[in-house]
């Protein structure tokens, strides 16, 4: 498995015979610039998105178009690119898991919003926010959380699916800080590796993973901290 963090909560996967693309905001993030679309989108099979927030929406319409991927969304999100002419979609909801040939991904539970004001300046609701964990044959299972804040019934997702990466929120403001984020991994899951993301987009979220390795220090997790077009191999 290979994982190149792009920015933000933007990830490319390359593992079992798909490459996937998580939350693809690569256009206006900051973290991104200088990097290429082109080469983080190449031979892309699938598009998963955990929310419809702009920032995690991103770039699907246009990437689904050009490159005819597979973009798996909840319902309502799904719906709604559909409408913007989108035409392979996988439905699902929180509990659901869709098997997508050589790896599935189930909807888990995130504490967090979904919706988007669009260019008609109308409010829409997209449906709930969520985690992926993503299951493969011979390889890591791994465990996008999303936008979330820490919850007890984490607890339960990691009994049930025992992720071995974690691509963990830790930027403050909009998710949980980096001190709360290395609580949710210490306390409930049993990651091997832990990658911070949504961190340094934007002034107004945390700049650094600081916090989150201060509060990981001493864990049996480790900790891996790419760059911003890094790939890291598991």
């Amino acid at each position: 498995m290979k994982i190149t963090w792009l920015g933000h909560a933007a990830f490319r996967i390359e593992a079992a015979n798909a490459r996937i693309l998580i939350d693809p905001f690569l256009t206006h993030n900051a973290s991104f610039a200088g990097l290429s679309a082109k080469d983080a989108s190449a031979d892309i099979t699938h598009i998963l998105l955990t929310h419809g927030h702009g920032d995690h929406v991103g770039d699907t319409v246009a990437l689904a178009k050009e490159t005819g991927a597979v973009v798996l969304a909840n319902a309502d999100l799904g719906s709604w690119l559909g409408t913007k002419g989108v035409e392979k979609l996988e439905l699902g909801n929180t509990g659901g898991t869709v098997g997508l040939g050589g790896f599935s991904a189930t909807f888990t539970n995130a504490l967090h919003s979904s919706a988007q004001v669009t260019e008609d300046g109308v409010s829409h609701a997209l449906g709930s926010a969520n985690g992926l964990m993503l299951h493969f044959d011979d390889e890591p299972t791994l465990f996008h959380m999303g936008d979330t804040d820490i919850f007890s019934d984490m607890a339960l997702i990691n009994e049930l699916h025992q992720p071995d990466i974690g691509l963990v929120p830790i930027g403050d403001r909009f998710t949980m800080g980096g001190a709360v984020a290395a609580l949710a991994c210490q306390r409930f899951f049993s990651f091997k590796t832990a990658i911070p993301c949504h961190y340094g987009t934007f002034p107004i979220i945390d700049q650094t993973p600081e916090k989150f390795l201060a509060g990981m220090e001493g864990a049996k997790t480790r900790v891996s901290v790419p760059r911003p077009g890094e790939t890291l191999s598991f």
